[in-house]
């Protein structure tokens, strides 16, 4: 891991960010033969699975490639819920929160199996009766106006692109230079080929099948790891003894910093002095994960592909279930990680922790990849690595294809209204393209930003960016008489309160050990949960004063729109609003606007003779893009009305409803009593 190894675009810092984790394993860290061979079995695996999932799936449809042809059972969608929220941003960052602060980030993951059941049965009902495929299309049919829909699909992208995206890569390529001393950009064009390339071919279905490998592959790793930490440290006893005595030799005099959290093991923590204070916990970050979990693209579109309402549930109650997991398997093997190396995960000195992983604030980062290269055995070491590179694939598949599915539809139709049903899909396909080499572009920015704190920017941007949209949604989907106008107003000054908190952030950032405490006490004194939760309500206030102050929306554009009027037959209004093809390509379950039909069969006409000389190149092409050789049946008005009403039914038979609602009680009576246990 030499600096030549970098390459020649990396800055001096990114440099010395890279060549510093050296020191943090010792030299002789290499893989074994083994080790490389399950990396390589794992990697045909995935790619067997995309590619048989891309044959299999109708991708020549909008609906077919963006929602997976509404076909997808329980429990792929479940899986998927849980490794497209899993990235190896979340592994490595739960993991060093853990070994810095202790359990209470376990929260973050449990307060999510309340917000995935809400997101089953209180949000999907209506997105699925409102017959959308994207969330600003939601809004665009709810409230009327285009400039809400722009927003949003802006905001989302710009979201991915700068939380999701660059964090999870840089992440995945730290693990995997830590682990295999690759050059770190190297490593990252691999991972993203592989993992664009799936995408683009298969569309949601191939996305969602291996979603469901890598979650299998990412559980059963984590596990493995969590007993080998566990009997290293003598169990939970043994880790609640070695952990409060994990104390580094170099310490900075006169500061407490580099003491274990006396409240280590308290989920419930200290409402004003607490590092993640409890209210900030249960209602602070409620208001940010309905934000995560049941308006962003890229969880919403898991549970749209679902077959029906019931199925979408069951996924809910899946995901719910397997987000119960990571504090035991990523959580606490942080934890176990500071009390096994105390002098390199939880160092305090800056020149020290400078020196071990090139951040001033700490180490804490290093945590899980530490504890995988020093306690797995070989072959398992393999597997582990494949783990980290399968979390970061899923979330990134996960994330490529939703941006696509947000730009085709919400940004490109906007510019062209007529645009067929092909043009949106290879647009789609070209966006992910794009996508992949502007995350290229952002590592070194990130390589050089201050690693330490990069999983407090992720959570921090988020918590000035996300509160107003909950606000929103949860006022569209519950208050009939929110209007277009208080809407827009309420997201603009959301939007401006968050961005003015987002720059004081950034300005005056956090001081290491035995640094004065400069920030104003806005910063200082008033924790970012705290924030969004304010936040989220006085954007509740304005979007309502604003709405009472203009006139409301009649009741008969509101049918199916809301969850008071989800059961309503569609209006004729809406019928006669997608009458012309842009409606139609709206409306993604109606299978192919006439034109593009039309036009694909005339060229096809003239294909078939010369059918037998038609290069390979041309015919792998088409199939890359989704264009079937076979001419598209066009569909009566009826069979469209009936297709529609099939596609937007949230009917459920009475027994799967049963069952569904009695696992959900289940799920949470034991959610809450590990919120009470650990509290």
């Amino acid at each position: 891991m030499e600096l030549a190894a970098m390459g020649p675009g990396a800055s001096g810092n990114g440099a010395r960010t890279a060549a510093a984790p050296d020191s943090a394993l010792g030299p002789g860290v290499s893989l074994h033969a083994y080790d490389i061979g399950v990396l390589v079995v794992y990697f045909a695996f995935v790619i067997g699975v995309g590619v048989w999932s891309s044959i299999r799936a109708s991708r020549g449809t909008i609906g077919g490639y963006f929602l997976a042809g509404r076909s997808m059972s329980w429990w792929p969608i479940g899986a998927s819920l849980m490794s497209s929220n899993v990235g190896s941003g979340l592994f490595i960052g739960l993991a060093g929160t853990g070994a810095a602060g202790g359990l209470a980030v376990g929260g973050f993951e449990w307060n999510a199996t309340w917000l995935l059941l809400a997101l089953g049965w209180i949000f999907v009902p209506v997105y699925i009766a409102a017959g959308v495929v994207t969330m600003p299309q939601y809004l665009k049919k709810r409230f009327g106006g285009q400039r809400i829909q722009v927003y949003m699909s802006v905001l989302s992208l710009i979201l991915y692109i700068f939380t999701k995206i660059s964090t999870d890569i840089f992440s995945g390529a730290l693990f995997i230079q830590m682990a295999l001393g690759w050059n770190l950009y190297l490593s990252t064009v691999i991972l993203l080929v592989v993992t664009a390339v799936y995408t683009i071919a298969g569309g949601l279905t191939a996305v969602i099948y291996t979603d469901a490998l890598q979650t299998v592959i990412m559980v059963g790793g984590a596990l493995v790891l969590m007993f080998l930490g566990f009997q290293e440290v003598g169990w939970y006893s043994g880790l609640e003894q070695q952990y409060r005595q994990a104390i580094p030799n170099v310490t900075v005099p006169n500061t407490t910093c580099h003491l274990p959290r006396p409240d280590a093991f308290h989920m419930l923590r200290d409402p004003v002095s607490g590092d993640i204070p409890w209210p900030g916990l249960i209602f602070g970050l409620t208001v940010l994960a309905t934000w995560c979990w049941c308006t962003d693209q890229v969880i919403v579109q898991r549970s749209l592909s679902a077959k029906s309402l019931s199925h979408a549930k069951g996924g809910s109650v899946l995901g719910g279930y397997l987000k119960l997991l990571p504090m035991f398997f990523i959580v606490m093997p942080g934890m176990i990680s500071r009390a096994l190396y105390p002098d390199e995960v939880g160092c305090v000195d800056p020149d020290i922790c400078q020196r071990i992983c090139g951040a001033r604030v700490g180490c804490s980062n290093i945590a899980y990849p530490k504890l995988v290269i020093t306690l797995m055995p070989v072959g398992l070491r393999g597997l582990m690595i494949a783990v980290i590179m399968a979390a970061l694939m899923s979330s990134l598949t996960s994330i490529f294809n939703s941006s696509s599915t947000l730009f085709a539809i919400d940004v490109w139709q906007r510019f062209r209204r007529r645009a067929t049903e092909q043009e949106l899909m290879v647009v789609g396909r070209v966006f992910v393209v794009l996508l992949v080499v502007i995350s290229i572009l952002w590592i070194p920015i990130i390589q050089s930003s201050n690693s330490g704190q990069l999983f407090d920017y992720i959570q921090s941007v988020t918590s000035y960016l996300a509160p107003p949209v909950t606000a929103l949604f949860l006022l569209a989907i519950f208050c009939k008489r929110v209007t277009e106008p208080g809407a827009f107003w309420g997201l603009m000054f959301g939007l401006a309160v968050g961005l003015l908190r987002m720059i004081l952030e950034f300005s005056y950032p956090a001081p290491a050990c035995g640094e004065v405490d400069q920030r104003p006490a806005v910063l200082k004194d008033f924790h970012y949960l705290y924030f969004a939760l304010i936040l989220c309500g006085l954007t509740a206030i304005v979007i309502v004063t604003v709405s009472l102050c203009t006139t409301p929306i009649p009741e008969e554009k509101l049918a199916r729109l809301t969850w008071w009027t989800r059961h309503h037959p569609h209006s004729e209004l809406d019928k006669e609003a997608h009458g012309g093809p842009s409606g139609m390509s709206e409306m993604p379950s109606v299978a192919h606007p006439a034109g593009g039909g039309e036009a694909a069969n005339s060229s096809q006409g003239g294909d078939q003779c010369g059918a037998s000389h038609r290069s390979w190149g041309k015919m792998l092409l088409g199939w890359f893009c989704g264009f079937s050789g076979t001419p598209e049946q066009a569909l009566s008005p009826a069979e469209k009305a009936a297709l529609e009403q099939k596609l937007t039914s949230i009917e459920e038979e009475p027994l799967w409803r049963s069952v569904c609602n009695i696992n959900a009680v289940l799920l949470l009576t034991i959610n809450v009593f590990l919120w009470g246990y650990f509290a």
